[in-house]
């Protein structure tokens, strides 16, 4: 499988590079289980969920730590049919808490979340689930939605996104099981997710 996700931050402040460079170095301690690249427009992360998404949160969390207004712009895909296999990204993570297929998925979804500890960061999010070559597509997308429902994150449906609210590390767990929950495990899903923290606009 191939897997991973491309991000870019974009700080509201007079100190943008400081901020974005303080946000790259967060990844720093993921070097050995990720493949890290980061050029003028963004960052791609290769490798394994379970060290993917700590990196991707703490990575958010280390710009929102500056203060102000932060954005963080994020396309994950999972077994892309154009990328050929990639040993760093083979888990049994996928499979596991992969729900396609369940009777309740959404319960399923639900059982595979754990406390996690709040990081102190309010957040808001959007994103849109993509499970590619399935024709019941939109079956997953609403399963997923209403996983994001009673996952206690949703904050309202939106033309083209589902919109989330909470603490960061509520969100970004929301988010990590919706892309690696829907659409089975062998399928190509992409998800993308636009995060963001002190926005001065109303809810």
């Amino acid at each position: 499988m191939f897997l991973g996700c491309q991000f870019s931050i974009y700080p509201m402040s007079s100190d943008f590079i400081g901020v974005i460079l303080h946000a790259i170095r967060a990844l720093d301690r993921y070097k050995d289980r990720l493949e890290i690249a980061t050029d003028d427009l963004s960052t791609t992360l290769i490798g394994p969920p379970e060290a993917l998404f700590p990196a991707l949160k703490e990575s958010f969390i280390a710009a929102a730590e500056a203060g102000g207004h932060v954005v963080m712009n994020v396309s994950l895909s999972r077994g892309c049919p154009g990328e050929p296999d990639d040993p760093r990204c083979r888990t049994d993570q996928v499979r596991a808490r992969n729900v396609a297929g369940e009777a309740d998925p959404v319960a399923a979804a639900l059982g595979h979340m754990q406390r996690v500890p709040p990081s102190g960061v309010k957040t808001a999010a959007q994103i849109a689930l993509y499970p590619l070559g399935r024709i019941d597509y939109m079956d997953q997308i609403g399963a997923c939605i209403a996983f994001t429902k009673r996952a206690g994150v949703f904050a309202k449906g939106k033309h083209f996104c589902t919109k989330l609210a909470g603490d960061a590390a509520d969100v970004f767990q929301a988010i990590e099981q919706s892309f690696l929950g829907f659409g089975a495990p062998e399928d190509h899903v992409v998800l993308t997710a636009v995060v963001s923290k002190g926005s001065p606009s109303a809810a």
